[in-house]
This record gives structure tokens, sequence and C-alpha cells, in this order.
């Protein structure tokens, strides 16, 4: 069954929606928030409780009549699957209709990776996660996917992701297929639009509902919330705040299609890598010339050793690139405007110089700062946010009209 229909009218699925976003709620918050009658909420929250949907949990603080009754989700009336499809790793994860984790298990994304391989894997893995959980498909509300674009999340398709390590990553009919194998839901959104909508409903803070998400890895890649709905454009740009253009004659772009000077030649893995590799060619002495014996064998894991070393030349590669990415930030901010700004990706993730000097920069250059306070924040979900965020999507879409 499709999510939106198990509950039914748009009331109904109002109120799940103010309980499932407040975590605990009394009948008298959800009746303001909500602004039903008393009998048409009696009426819902009675309906919710017989379908499992919601449960009572004890009684909340007087305020000077009887206690009230609180409510919230019921995290096991259903479970979902979120599945991350990345250049790197692919991951899947079983959780709660609360986003507890309950299981998860990741592939190496290499050339013998194909499309075909990745789907038995994960029907084969969904099965074992059954047994260990004991639930069955009827417990499943679905799965979520989050791929990299682009791609056609309407009709569920992976159309032509760059640098994957197998080529056959092209044209995938991705929630046809899973679907039909698996027999339950699927849904399919870009990764960085899935992490971020993870971050957000793992947040409790309901002030905020206008957030922009940045993961700095491979490439750069973004994503928005506003007025608490994410932002879609007219096709999939998930990708494409990389190609803002910091220098109009500047470096070349890295693959077949970009930008000169854009933003991800000077800030991506790719980036770094290269200009530490042009470093050395030069004469320029590091640590780095310890790990291996040839300069064109460098990787980006090696920078990250060599900067926790405090090898001077990824010191300042690193700053260099956080500089030039508080320099897109500040862009994105000027013109944008969010109340908070998540930061995720292997350069976010484990480099705290980069992120401190990112935010240095973009703040200095950020126009009607002090007055604009923005929030910056590391990824909360880490490594597990796109997959998470999958596994929202799926969530989302019982309180969707």
């Amino acid at each position: 069954m499709i999510p939106s229909n198990i509950i039914s009218g748009r009331n109904a699925k109002e109120v799940y929606e103010v309980i499932r976003r407040r975590g605990t709620i009394s009948k008298t918050d959800i009746k303001n928030i909500s602004r039903l009658t008393g009998s048409t909420l009696t009426r819902i929250l009675d309906e919710l409780t017989e379908q499992g949907l919601i449960v009572e949990v004890g009684l909340g603080e007087s305020t000077g009549g009887r206690r009230p009754i609180l409510f919230r989700t019921n995290p096991s009336f259903a479970y979902v699957f979120g599945l991350d499809i990345s250049r790197t790793n692919s991951r899947l994860v079983l959780c709660d209709l609360h986003l507890n984790k309950l299981d998860d298990y990741i592939w190496k994304m290499d050339v013998t990776m194909t499309p075909e391989r990745l789907l038995q894997e994960v029907v084969e893995v969904i099965k074992q996660m059954y047994d260990r959980h004991h639930i069955n498909e009827d417990n499943i509300l679905g799965m979520g996917i989050g791929a990299v674009g682009p791609l056609d999340r309407i009709n569920g398709r992976i159309l032509d992701p760059q640098n994957f390590p197998s080529p056959t990553w092209k044209n995938i009919d991705i929630c046809r297929i899973y679907q039909e194998r698996l027999g339950f839901y699927t849904i399919l959104d870009n990764g960085t639009n899935a992490a971020l909508l993870g971050e957000f409903w793992s947040d409790s803070n309901d002030i905020i509902e206008h957030l922009l998400y940045l993961h700095v890895g491979v490439g750069i890649r973004s994503a928005m919330i506003t007025g608490g709905q994410l932002v879609y454009g007219a096709v999939d740009m998930e990708g494409s705040v990389g190609q803002m253009i910091i220098q109009s004659d500047g470096l070349p772009p890295w693959h077949s299609e970009g930008n000169y000077g854009s933003l991800e030649t000077y800030v991506s893995t790719y980036a770094l890598e290269q200009a530490v590799k042009n470093a050395l060619k030069i004469g320029r002495t590091s640590l780095l010339n310890q790990y291996t014996k040839h300069i064109d064998d460098i990787k980006y894991y090696m920078l990250e050793q060599a900067l926790k070393e405090n090898d001077p030349l990824a010191i300042e590669v690193f700053n260099q690139a956080a500089s030039y990415f508080g320099i897109g930030l500040a862009n994105l901010l000027n013109i944008l405007h969010p109340q908070k700004v998540i930061l995720g990706g292997p350069l976010i993730s484990g480099n705290q110089l980069f992120y401190d000097q990112a935010i240095r920069v973009a703040l200095n250059k950020t126009f009607y700062v002090p007055t604009y306070k923005v929030i910056f924040e590391k990824s909360k979900l880490g490594e597990d946010a796109v997959a998470i965020g999958a596994a929202s999507i799926v969530i989302k879409q019982l309180s969707d009209l």
C-alpha cells in the first residue's frame, strides 16, 4: 500500500504530523495547533489510536485541572528501509517510524557493483534483517532511495550519474525494479535532499524551517528546505552548486561537463589531491612523500592523515580550499538567507580546520552579518545521513496530502 493511503482525510494527516513533529504532545496542544473542534479531534485521535498509528504515553503536567493524556506516534507501527546509492559506498538501513536505526549494511562500490548485483544483494540482506528482527513484508512501510543525480525522481529513474566505478549505472528504473522484487512501496530522491530531510526530522526545533544543506566530497551537492518543505527546481539540481563560478578564467573542470573556475574545481577531494600533487611536483616537501613512492598515487585519505600530523603543505591546501568554499557559501547565504546551514561530507566530517576556516570566510563576506544570525552545524547523522533521510521520505508520505 502507498503510505499516503494509510491515514484517511486531511485532518487526520494533519493531526498525525503535529504529533510526529512535537514528539510527545497533549490533546489540548494538538487542538490549539490544528484548530479542530474538540469532537472532531477526539474522533481522529480515537481512530489513529485504534489503527495503532499513535499511542498514549502517560499524563502531562496539570495546569489546574485533570492532568492531560499525552500522545506520540507509534514507532513500531511499521518499519522502513533507507538505501543510499553513492559513488564510494552504498548503505542500507532499517529504521522504525521514529528513525531509530535498527540495522545496517554497507557495500563497497567498485567496478563489479552493477545495478543488478546491488539489487540481488540488497534483497538478500533485507531477508536477513527480517529474520534478525522478527518482522515480515507486511510490517514494512516501504523503502526510500537516496542516490547521486542526475535522476528523475517522479518516475523513479537514475539517469546518468558521474564517476561511478561501474559504467552500468545509466537509465535505471530503480523504483520499479526494487518494488517488483521486494513487494513494497519504493520512492527515489537525490541523496542531498534525503540527507537534509533526515537532519530536519532529527531536529526537534520547530522554529527553524529554512535550512540549507551542503555535502562536500567528490563534488559539492546541495539541498534546501523552506517553510518546512524540500525545494525542488525544474530539473534535478543536486550537483549544480558545484558549478558556481568562483574565477571565470580559473581551473578547468575535472570531468567532461562543467565550468572553468567552478567551486568544485577548488573544493573537492579531487581538487585537493591535484593541489598537493602539483605542489610536490614543483619541489615542495611534505609527509606525503613518505606515504607513497609515486606522487600520482596520492589519495585523499593520505591528505587527511598528513593534516592530522600537522604537515604544513596539507594545512595550506586545506585552508585554501576552505577559503574558496567559504566564498561560495557566502554567495549562497547572500541569495538564499537560510536560518541554518548544515554541512556534511568527507571534507567536513573529519576536518575541523576546514569547517572553521570556511565559516570564518563565509561570515566575513555575508551581507547583513551580524544582524543576520545564521546558524552553522555539522551533520548529526554523519555517514548515515542519506540512508536515514531516504527512510524519512517514506515516513513523510504518511501525512502527505
